[in-house]
């Protein structure tokens, strides 16, 4: 059975109220009664109900964090830099993982709410920001991470994909190459869009440069594959000279199918650049380019948003991180 505050009162010789000052206002009881009252916690392994006090309290010690992808190194990162901060503010974070999806993201949200958190960091699932509007007009902060929208209803922390689109395409350009390809996931997925918008401002500056986009289905390595496995495919002269993966596990899988007896060299036939820089990056099996974007920063700030959001303190709403272009051997160093 477990053990109670009664219990534990019953054994140090001290009200339930004592026993709760020794738990939540230690200034209240002198050194010695807190000091026989730890002690009986100790022996009798007594756990304090901390659902029971958020419902007191109305709120807990998490904050909540919804990302597109945890298997996606990106967003591990993002969460490890949110936890850090949190840590610093003596709070927890519960982590959720909407696989893209508006109903499981819907289903987190809720959880959330039930579980009473500080507020809520989350990367949408799509564009559809509805029920994330009626979630926040609850009362329940909300900070986008890796997302800007153009209204000034949630506070956001992001990157500028389109000049990161811009950065990786340029890079090949000026390497010489003409026939790029956008190896993307879905368009409809903001990151990527404007990725992409970034490739095609850059290729029009380009004389005689082209841009062709092989969209898959997902951002991950077996479609990055899949995506390589059809240009080796190809006629050689049907190949484009130069590839730009919406993200790095895109690119790795681009790589294991220009590696595995396809014949074609990186960089030498088709050079490569990705995005966000994970740590497979610079250990692939050719170190691979890549526009690297602050992760662990990007949670950090988003947690800190959230505490100024919870203090009502005046702050910029807004934070927006530059993209840095990281040269290795898939684009020829």
């Amino acid at each position: 059975m477990a053990v109670g505050v009664k219990d534990v009162a019953a054994a140090a010789g001290v009200s339930v109220g004592t026993v709760s000052n020794v738990l939540n206002r230690p200034d209240r009881v002198s050194a010695r009664t807190a000091q026989r009252v730890q002690k009986v916690i100790d022996e009798l392994g007594f756990v304090r109900n901390d659902a029971a006090r958020q419902l007191r309290a109305g709120r807990s010690r998490s904050i909540g964090l919804v990302v597109p992808d945890i298997g996606n190194p990106f967003f591990a990162e993002v969460a490890r830099g949110a936890e850090d901060r949190a840590a610093d503010a003596g709070m927890t974070v519960l982590l959720g993982n909407s696989d893209e999806s508006d109903a499981r993201q819907n289903a987190h949200l809720e959880l959330f709410r039930e579980q009473r958190v500080n507020g809520v960091l989350l990367t949408p699932a799509s564009d559809d920001l509805t029920s994330l509007r009626r979630f926040a007009s609850g009362g329940m902060p909300v900070v986008l991470v890796d997302r800007e929208v153009d209204e000034q209803s949630f506070p956001s922390v992001s990157v500028d994909d389109v000049e990161g689109g811009r950065l990786a395409v340029q890079h090949l350009l000026a390497s010489g190459r003409r026939r790029i390809a956008f190896v993307s996931g879905p368009r409809s997925v903001h990151q990527v869009a404007d990725r992409l918008r970034g490739a095609e401002l850059a290729v029009a500056e380009a004389a005689g440069a082209t841009l062709e986009i092989v969209e898959r289905s997902s951002l991950t390595v077996l479609e990055g594959r899949a995506a390589g496995e059809l240009l080796v495919a190809r006629e050689v002269q049907d190949r484009p000279d130069a590839v730009f993966a919406a993200n790095d596990l895109l690119a790795v899988g681009l790589l294991q199918a220009f590696s595995f007896g396809s014949g074609i060299r990186v960089p030498e036939d088709i050079a490569m650049v990705g995005y966000d820089d994970i740590d497979f990056a610079s250990a692939a099996v050719v170190p691979l380019s890549s526009v690297r974007q602050p992760a662990r920063l990007l949670g950090w700030t988003g947690v800190d948003l959230l505490l100024k959001e919870l203090e009502g303190a005046g702050y910029d709403r807004r934070v927006r991180f530059q993209p840095e272009l990281v040269a290795r051997d898939s684009s020829g160093g």
